[in-house]
């Protein structure tokens, strides 16, 4: 009887040990998913600084994705609201990825949406070729947009690059986007259908522009992503936009 009774209390004392080590095991597995998502976040966003150090800090905000805002419908997405600046309401942001155009976004409700490139809410200007022709790329398909509204005088080629032309208030100037595929005329317009850049079935972490100040792009070097800013006053810090107009030389007025 007490062999019995000793054996009894030690298959309960291991279904105790048993369902408490379950417990543990369950609460040290969802510690093990949060690290590894992390993990990944820090990885991520490590690939990401070299292109940071090019980019005009002040003016961008790193949103990661939250979800896609319908399953079936890869180009639209939910983005995580930045805390550090607040973003106006209806207000169209640009969104880059590894230094190219990657999409738009636009607060919204209260929430902040982005359409990426394929996505026909995708819009903004952008110049075409060596003597930038300027047109509106509109978001098609996937690694696909067309350029509409280009002059139909405008000797547009194949293989033309196609960058932001930063008059619209979205981009800064000169953002890779992509290049051209094919040229049509449609009416008194032609349209140039091109072959993005942006990988854009793996939205992840994105620089989001708050303020795209233009740029004094005549000391632009096309060996660089993105254009330094320059100052027509050597050493002097404070921007052309803040001087007096009658100040400056007749020749750069």
């Amino acid at each position: 009887t007490r062999e019995i009774k000793d054996k009894s209390h030690s298959y309960l004392f291991q279904k105790e040990q048993i369902e408490k080590l379950g417990r543990e095991n369950r609460v040290l597995r969802k510690y093990l998913l949060d690290q590894t998502h992390y993990l990944r976040q820090v990885a991520i966003l490590y690939k990401k600084l070299p292109s940071l150090e090019k980019l005009p800090y002040k003016s961008i905000v790193l949103v990661d994705t939250i979800s896609y805002v319908k399953l079936n419908k890869f180009d639209e997405i939910l983005l995580n609201i930045p805390g550090r600046k607040p973003l106006e309401e209806e207000h169209v942001y640009g969104l880059i990825q590894d230094e190219v155009v990657a999409g738009t976004a636009r607060m919204s409700g209260g929430h902040l949406y982005g359409y990426l490139i394929p996505n026909p809410k995708c819009r903004f200007g952008v110049f075409v070729g060596k003597k930038r022709y300027p047109g509106i790329a509109v978001g098609i398909d996937k690694n696909v947009m067309a350029v509409k509204f280009i002059p139909k005088w405008a000797k547009i080629e194949i293989g033309d690059r196609v960058e932001t032309s930063g008059l619209d208030r979205i981009f800064f100037a000169h953002i890779p986007v992509g290049t051209v595929q094919q040229v049509i005329v449609e009416g008194s317009y032609q349209t140039a259908y091109i072959s993005t850049y942006a990988d854009t079935m793996h939205p992840n972490l994105f620089f989001l522009i708050t303020e795209p100040s233009p740029y004094l792009v005549s000391y632009y070097d096309q060996n660089k992503s993105f254009p330094e800013r320059k100052y027509l006053y050597g050493e002097q810090k404070k921007p052309l936009e803040d001087r007096n107009i009658s100040s400056i030389p007749a020749t750069l007025q």
